[in-house]
């Protein structure tokens, strides 16, 4: 599978927000985002040329591609399974890309970020109602279990992220026990508890045309 190699950081400055992508440096004074906010690059300080209505619609499906870590192919793949879905198609994408495995790991707090959570789920640290589970992309469904193995718990980078998880608390839509590591995937989040900051219907436009 292909995957993005190069510095992160340049990503959120591409973008022109922050999309915490490295973890407790960007909460940090270490983030680029903090004394570099303009795009990466010879021009990057440039004058800006005038974006049309298809380059908002692509930077912000390129923005949600980078949250979650996502190459082209599979994104398009959850657009089109969010599209044959009853419901709004943009509510429906965002929740299927949060109930994703790896995701549902970060945001209980046991990762610092998504591409640490990849991490622990590849390396066999993650299970689903008792069962290990290697795979990132794993829809967890309503009433899941989600824990780390007795080996996962010892690792301090581990102890560290539910350390900070533990001052900044967990999304409504999940039960978390932080001194045991694990927790329930209660129900799909409903839109008011998403990022208020992601404009999924300008990617739904993006793909109607």
């Amino acid at each position: 599978m292909a995957r993005y190699l190069e510095a992160k950081c340049r990503l959120c400055r591409r973008e022109g927000e922050k999309l915490f992508l490295k973890g407790s440096k960007c909460y940090s004074a270490k983030c680029p985002m903090e004394d570099r906010p303009f795009p990466p690059g010879m021009h990057g300080q440039g004058r800006r040329a005038k974006i049309s209505n298809y380059g908002i619609q692509l930077r912000e499906k390129q923005k949600v591609k980078r949250i979650y870590g996502l190459q082209e192919k599979q994104f398009v793949r959850y657009y089109k399974d969010a599209d044959k879905m009853p419901g709004i198609t943009g509510t429906i994408l965002l929740q299927l890309l949060e109930s994703r495995l790896d995701n549902v790991v970060f945001r209980m707090g046991f990762a610092s970020s998504r591409t640490e959570a990849r991490q622990m789920v590849r390396h066999k640290h993650v299970q689903v109602n008792g069962t290990v589970l290697n795979v990132p992309s794993y829809r967890v469904k309503a009433g899941d279990t989600v824990g780390l193995t007795e080996a996962a718990k010892q690792h301090l980078r581990v102890s560290a992220s539910v350390e900070a998880a533990g001052q900044r608390g967990a999304p409504e839509w999940l039960d978390v026990d932080l001194q045991q590591c694990q927790g329930v995937y209660r129900e799909p989040p409903v839109r008011d508890q998403l990022d208020p900051g992601i404009r999924e219907q300008l990617i739904v436009e993006l793909y109607s045309k």
